[in-house]
């Protein structure tokens, strides 16, 4: 849900698990048991309507937060609650480096710090000082240099580490890292430090299982340093457009290889014939890569593949006749091809088929025919062809669909009827501007929806009364319609929404804010481009759990909304105007 939903109808679609090269600035790295706690209590802070009592620990832990400036050190306590403490003070943002002291000698495992402000070669003493307890280190988008990275040497057991879009460290702060044999996770993504000769480092990395050059404009050459790494599964070099066919050859004996990433690299049919031995890869991306429909044969050798990113590479329906072995595949993007009706002929096998994308291809009506044997299809996205209402019947047969992606396409409120047997939708993208409150009516069987986008659709303050029916909704977007405060009325029944999005209805006004204070699950609300004011702000003070609010185009002040997180919103870490 971005900021104004300044939307083009040739804008590229993420997804979410089956990345296409272009990421976001840093993911997270860290030992699986520190995620799932951190996860586990994110979960426990922003459930909705949640009236449970703290644990004691709980209530320790936040007192210690609360005070945390008048303790010297947190050595003395158990490591697993210096851990939460740590957590706690970066997740809040309160932790500095005069407040990072009192966690020297801690033993914490797990310190994640990507894009946090200020970290630099000093807070790196602190964090070595951890020694080998310390197993994951995400230091993205800092300040650290080689001395810094010089530090971690004493750091034996160190298994993760993630130094994406750090640009103060060269090569030879690389050879550090050589040393770090436990290594299993490494991420660097944009850096020039990662030259051909800055590679060599990586070769004594011999436990490493993931590495993640992805954006690194230097290393075409350095992939001969990769050959011993025989446990490695996960390689990601996408959009470096430096990467060549020469560079899969030197990497064509990682027999252990399941996931390559190669998307928007200078990658051709040549560099393709050189993977057909990797016999374990099951995730394959090539999208904007200049290869042709000759080395889909050499694709389709790849028969343990289950994800396969062809997006943006100028193909047509000739070659793919040869995929029909390709029984095991799950996920199948073909976004931005010149494929028609015919090349879906060849679909018909991949009975396993779970995601499907045919985003701006020249698929009609007739073409989803041949999608009615897919009956395992969770995931279909036909956004941008020319799909209409008599298409719709081939896809209401195909009761697995949980997301459905219409948008810019022909379909209108009659053929929305077609939809009403998907009962286990979960996810439907309707913004198109020919859907009105007509269509909405016909979507009310639709009980299970999870997240609703009718970005663009001519939604009247009477339509919104159909959004009763999501009784499960999370997800609700309604940007550029029709409504004012009036319709802002049914919205706010909705108690189950985390996210928001009512920007461009140039009607509401701060009565909407009013109006939406009791939905006291909002994580994020957009209502740019309304008539909202500084007074309206006020109401928002119940909202505890938002994180993100986005007020562009409105009569609001950065200053103001500043005093409010300050004040009231404490959770409140993303706002704009800021």
């Amino acid at each position: 849900m971005g900021g104004i939903c300044s939307r083009k109808r040739n804008q590229q679609v993420i997804e979410d698990d089956f990345r296409r090269g272009v990421s976001g600035r840093y993911c997270r790295s860290g030992s699986s048991k520190w995620l799932g706690a951190r996860s586990l209590r994110s979960m426990a802070n922003h459930s909705p309507g949640g009236g449970t009592c703290p644990s004691l620990m709980d209530l320790c832990i936040n007192k210690i937060r609360e005070d945390f400036h008048k303790y010297n050190s947190f050595s003395i306590l158990p490591r697993d609650i210096s851990q939460q403490i740590f957590n706690e003070l970066v997740d809040s943002h309160c932790l500095t480096e005069a407040s990072l002291n009192a966690f020297r000698d801690c033993a914490l495992q797990d310190v994640y710090l990507g894009e946090y402000p200020g970290v630099n070669d000093a807070w790196m003493d602190v964090i070595s000082s951890q020694g080998s307890s310390l197993l994951s280190v995400d230091i993205s988008g800092s300040d650290v240099t080689d001395n810094g990275l010089r530090l971690l040497k004493d750091c034996s057991n160190l298994q993760a580490l993630a130094l994406n879009y750090c640009d103060q460290f060269s090569e030879h702060g690389l050879k550090y890292i050589s040393g770090l044999s436990n290594l299993t996770s490494l991420s660097i993504r944009k850096s020039s430090a990662v030259t051909p000769d800055g590679m060599r480092a990586f070769s004594n990395l011999l436990n490493l299982e993931k590495l993640d050059l992805e954006r690194c404009s230097e290393i075409h050459g350095g992939f001969v340093h990769l050959k011993a790494l025989k446990k490695l599964e996960s390689l990601n070099v996408g959009c470096c457009k430096c990467v060549m066919d020469s560079d899969m050859k030197a990497i064509s004996g990682l027999m252990n290889l399941k996931e390559l990433q190669i998307s928007n690299s200078s990658i051709t049919d040549i560099g393709i014939t050189y993977l057909r031995g990797l016999q374990k890869l099951s995730t394959l991306n090539v999208e904007g890569c200049n290869i042709t429909a000759a080395c889909l044969e050499s694709i389709s050798a790849l028969a343990a593949l289950a994800c396969l990113n062809l997006n943006r590479c100028g193909l047509s329906d000739d070659g793919f006749e040869k995929f029909s072995g390709l029984t095991s595949l799950k996920r199948l993007s073909l976004a931005f091809n010149k494929i028609t009706d015919e090349c879906l002929v060849h679909l018909k096998g991949l009975t396993n088929l779970e995601y499907l994308n045919l985003d701006s291809c020249k698929i009609g009506d007739e073409g989803l025919a041949k999608l009615t044997g897919l009956i395992l299809l969770k995931s279909l996205v036909l956004s941008d062809t020319e799909v209409g209402n008599s298409g719709l019947r081939y896809i209401s047969g195909l009761n697995k669909l949980e997301d459905l992606n219409l948008s810019f396409t022909s379909v209108t409120d009659n053929g929305l009827k077609r939809l009403a047997g998907l009962t286990n939708l979960k996810s439907l993208n309707l913004d198109a501007r020919q859907i009105t409150d007509a269509g909405l009516a016909n979507l009310t069987s639709l009980s299970g929806l999870i997240t609703l986008d009718l970005f663009g659709a001519r939604i009247s303050d009477s339509g919104t009364a159909y959004l009763r029916s999501f009784k499960k909704l999370q997800s609700l977007e309604i940007c550029g319609g029709g409504i004012s405060d009036a319709g802002v009325k049914n919205i706010r029944e909705i108690v189950s929404l985390t996210q928001l999005n009512l920007s461009q209805n140039g009607n509401l006004t701060d009565r909407t804010l009013e109006l939406i204070s009791g939905m006291t699950a909002l994580r994020s609300l957009n209502v740019s481009n309304c008539r909202i004011t500084n007074e309206g702000l006020r109401h928002l003070k119940p909202l505890k759990n938002l994180r993100s609010l986005t007020l562009e185009s409105c009569k609001v002040t950065a200053s103001e909304i500043k005093k409010l997180q300050s004040a009231e919103l404490p959770n409140l870490l993303s706002f704009r105007p800021e």
